[in-house]
């Protein structure tokens, strides 16, 4: 039996920063720019490929439901209309701070 859409939300969720990378590389999902539903769904069916696991499209449909809405609610995508939002969060690293001798 393959895995329920609330398992593969949770494992989006516990690897939210790896797999936010993964879309960034996929797809133009930079701070301030918009994304849309169906790129967040390709994300998933995509990364959930690379691990050898087949998703159905409404384990997809329903997985993204639930990890955007987690995202809305912590405020790191705010909602433009019912299948795009603004993204609210920057993926870039951080440069050390060096000190001037």
């Amino acid at each position: 039996m393959g895995k329920s859409s609330k398992e593969i939300f949770e494992e989006l969720k516990r690897n939210e920063e790896i797999f936010l990378k993964y879309l960034h590389e996929q797809y133009p999902v930079v701070y301030k720019s918009n994304v849309f539903l169906k790129d967040i769904q390709y994300g998933i069916k995509h990364y959930f490929e690379m691990k050898d696991v087949k998703l159905t499209y409404d384990q997809v449909e329903e997985a993204a439901k639930l990890f955007i809405d987690s995202l809305v609610s912590e405020k790191k995508l705010l909602p433009v209309d019912h299948k795009t939002w603004v993204v609210n969060f920057d993926l870039k690293e951080k440069e050390p701070e060096t000190q001037d001798a």
